[in-house]
């Protein structure tokens, strides 16, 4: 009985950092200003974190997005262009996070 407790106890504290995580790649993605335009599950000025993950469902585009968000874009999900976000308002790994965590919607 006392194993079963430390499972659980150690299946719990698994579960709370892996919804740690996912809220540290939101939060940093809110801090460099990305939910000013995004967000989750509707369209804002830009499109929501599951359409981009829809579009790009199956595919490897890490580096793609990533290299997007530095350069800014405009024509892919209507006329409103996405400024760009140089790594002082967003550094590589919070970037790499965020995209990897964006594609997960």
């Amino acid at each position: 009985m006392k194993k079963l407790h430390i499972v659980s106890l150690l299946v719990a504290a698994l579960g709370l950092m892996a919804g740690a995580a996912a809220h540290a790649d939101e939060a940093a993605l809110n801090k460099a200003g990305c939910m000013a335009c995004h967000a989750k599950d509707k369209k804002l000025v830009g499109p929501s974190f599951k359409d981009i993950a829809a579009k790009y469902k199956g595919q490897d585009a890490s580096a793609a997005l990533m290299q997007k968000v530095r350069a800014g874009g405009k024509g892919v999900y209507g006329p409103i262009p996405m400024p760009p976000n140089p790594p002082e308002k967003i550094g590589d790994a919070e970037l790499k996070e965020g995209v990897a965590w964006i594609l997960k919607q």
